[in-house]
């Protein structure tokens, strides 16, 4: 499946979860029970992902741990904040960055309206 294909189950997931759910949770929750769902969906899901990073020439392991990533393809960010800021925007273009993969969701659960706190980033062109 291509990145654009797996991002169509994964906003399914974050309805079903949000719809269920509602708001109000720790992001914790939010993210194992999107991970239940995503895998009850058949996707391949890794969760709190130790990431290392290459600076310069040299690997190093740091403190950067993703939330999901699915599919060995694309990075999801779950938040339970007041409200996305661009320093949340900007820390999973890092992430795409550093990691290589070309596609990132930004979701935050602690919202009125779950779809206008779905963000797709991308880094490069998809597939």
């Amino acid at each position: 499946m291509k990145e654009n294909e797996i991002s169509f189950y994964v906003r399914k997931c974050i309805f079903s979860v949000y719809n269920e759910l509602g708001p109000g949770l720790l992001e914790k929750i939010y993210e194992k029970v999107l991970a239940y769902e995503l895998e009850n969906n058949g996707l391949k899901v890794k969760a709190q992902v130790p990431m290392n990073l290459k600076f310069k020439d040299t690997i190093i392991e740091s403190g950067f741990i993703a939330d999901l990533i699915v599919e060995d393809k694309i990075i999801i960010e779950v938040k339970a904040v007041t409200e996305i800021g661009n320093i949340h925007h900007q820390q999973l273009l890092t992430y795409l960055k550093l990691t290589g993969l070309k596609l990132g969701i930004l979701v935050n659960f602690n919202t009125d309206y779950i779809n206008k706190n779905i963000f797709r980033k991308v880094n490069g062109q998809l597939d």
